[in-house]
């Protein structure tokens, strides 16, 4: 990796904050004209040679251009026009983020997919969209797809080898090249994690995905020893948030593409990262089992989006690392000499999603910070109005449990060919997140469920994320993690919440009684709802992840729902 510099000038920074064209779709352009280290090697991707050994390759401003421009040959050649969604899917890391990049850039519309999702869900998502073209790793579950329904076969199914090895000196460019997005034109298309069914087409806008990013290019840690190790799914929108954060910045940045510690903690130690964003999903590993004291020796900040993320494994993340003196505030580093290193890092708890356009809430976790479950502490400055409502949109009074929603610049448009869907998530001017929540007096937000997990019990409604909390921090000696849902109980009964477990390393041997037993005497005492029951997940089948890694508790549902009722 090179000493010399690839950070954007604190200028250039400031000036991309003010910038009236700058968006979602010429992020890379507005880099390459404004930063003076284009050419300095900077977005990382990685792999292991023939000993196994972890091989960086860097990538500068002007490379990614380069490649941009050759798959962009390849899609004008085969016929994608603006306006166009075309599908993408291909292993995570760079190679999404360089599709998306050539799609935008003739003013198509990249429609990301995550390639672990399931062939037939795959396949009538992309119906739903309409795509005009699929490029994919492995085109053999889509050709036979297609076989067997000619009608919805879209004008070219290409696998991604033949975009990679086109001869660019034979291909052209459009004579409008990069296109010219307006404010409001979509700029891809990201589909939900599926945890509640099929998943969703969330719309991202040119400008609205940048709204709220502004702040970043002076207040995201930024200094030249700052190394960023981004393991979010890059088909998703928070990969491509850091993405373009990277990208204006010029922060150095290894773009992962494997999630799973055994891949991720080798890459750690080779990169010597100082900041780690990802979903929940690769921290529940890192925090579990002997933790990675190596690869995160430099770490200051570790900025989790999506779901937020459980006290019981952030607990154990804080205790590595160091950080400077006066790191107190998310994406804030202090001016100046602030003293130290001080043992430890920090802990970032983001609550965001696609249709959020990022994470709009925020809490800070250090090792000295007080236990505070569930609390994802106050709306981001992106956010307009942020507020818990009743069913009527009407905001309920502060300690009161109802719908968590936010009126922000940075929302999406709404959903792909779905306005029906889209209403059903605005209410009285707001978006709904689809989570539940309270505030508490001092404007804080605690984060409880989402409706569709909501436990609607006889005595009333349980929230299963709190129990959650519990079982991993309180019963840590047993729980690696967990996940509470609710099935139905006898007549008369509503729901009843049960947990399924995946144990500790250390306590493969403990019973499903061992767990309840001393899961219920921590949830008594925490003033929260008993288990049912407790079911151990022995295997990966038993705990069903979906294709971004969080778990399916919509299968969950439907695999015990028969437990009490025979």
């Amino acid at each position: 990796m090179t000493d010399s510099t690839s950070i954007a000038p604190l200028a250039v920074r400031q000036g991309f904050m003010t910038e009236p064209g700058l968006g979602a779709g010429n992020f890379l352009d507005h880099a390459l004209a404004a930063n003076p280290n284009r050419a300095v090697p900077f977005v990382y991707s990685h792999h292991n040679d023939h000993r196994g050994r972890v091989v960086l390759r860097g990538h500068s401003l002007v490379d990614l251009a380069a490649l941009r421009d050759r798959y962009a040959k390849w899609y004008w050649a085969n016929g994608v026009r603006p306006g166009e969604p075309v599908g993408i899917v291909v292993a995570e890391g760079l190679e999404p983020l360089l599709h998306f990049l050539a799609l935008t850039a003739l003013g198509a519309i990249p429609t990301m997919i995550n390639d672990a999702m399931r062939a037939d869900v795959m396949v009538r998502y992309l119906d739903h969209v309409g795509v005009v073209g699929v490029v994919a790793d492995d085109t053999t579950r889509l050709q036979t797809a297609y076989r067997n329904a000619p009608q919805t076969r879209p004008r070219f199914v290409a696998l991604a080898a033949e975009v990679r090895a086109y001869d660019a000196d034979s291909g052209r460019l459009p004579e409008e090249y990069p296109y010219q997005h307006a404010p409001d034109d979509i700029v891809a298309l990201i589909h939900s994690s599926g945890t509640t069914g099929t998943p969703k087409s969330t719309t991202l806008g040119h400008r609205s995905f940048w709204d709220g990013k502004q702040p970043r290019m002076l207040r995201f840690p930024a200094e030249p020893y700052d190394r960023l190790m981004s393991l979010m799914p890059h088909t998703h929108a928070g990969g491509l948030s850091y993405f373009l954060t990277a990208v204006l910045l010029g922060l150095p940045t290894v773009v992962m593409a494997d999630w799973r510690r055994t891949a991720v903690e080798p890459v750690m130690e080779a990169f010597q990262p100082t900041m780690v964003a990802s979903f929940p999903r690769t921290f529940v590993e890192l925090a579990t089992g002997e933790l990675p004291v190596k690869g995160a020796a430099k770490v200051h900040s570790w900025f989790n989006t999506g779901d937020s993320a459980h006290y019981g494994h952030i607990r154990r993340l804080v205790e590595l690392g160091e950080r400077p003196a006066g790191l107190i505030k998310s994406w804030l580093l202090p001016e100046g000499d602030a003293g130290g290193p001080l043992p430890g890092s920090q802990f970032v708890d983001g609550l965001g999603s696609s249709e959020m356009g990022m994470a709009l809430f925020g809490q800070v976790t250090a090792p000295e910070t007080p236990r505070d479950d569930r609390c994802v502490g106050k709306a981001q400055d992106a956010v307009i109005k942020a507020a818990v409502l009743d069913e009527n949109g009407e905001e309920v009074p502060d300690g009161t449990v109802g719908l968590l929603a936010v009126i922000t610049p940075s929302r999406t448009p709404g959903y792909w060919n779905d306005p029906r869907l889209t209403s059903s998530f605005e209410l009285n001017g707001y978006w709904l997140t689809g989570d539940v929540a309270r505030r508490d007096s001092e404007g804080n937000f605690y984060h409880l469920d989402r409706t569709v997990d909501v436990i609607d019990t006889a005595t009333g409604p349980v929230y299963s994320l709190p129990i959650e909390e519990i079982l991993i921090a309180d019963c840590a000696d047993l729980v690696q993690d967990c996940s509470v849902v609710g099935v139905p109980g006898k007549a008369g009964e509503g729901q009843r919440p049960i947990a399924v477990v995946r144990l500790q390393a250390g306590a493969a041997g403990a019973t499903a009684d061992e767990v309840m037993e001393q899961a219920n005497k921590a949830l008594a005492d925490a003033g929260l709802a008993t288990l049912a029951t407790v079911i151990i997940a022995r295997t990966d089948e038993d705990y069903p992840l979906g294709p971004t890694g969080k778990v399916l508790k919509r299968e969950l549902r439907t695999r015990h729902a028969v437990l009490f009722t025979g």
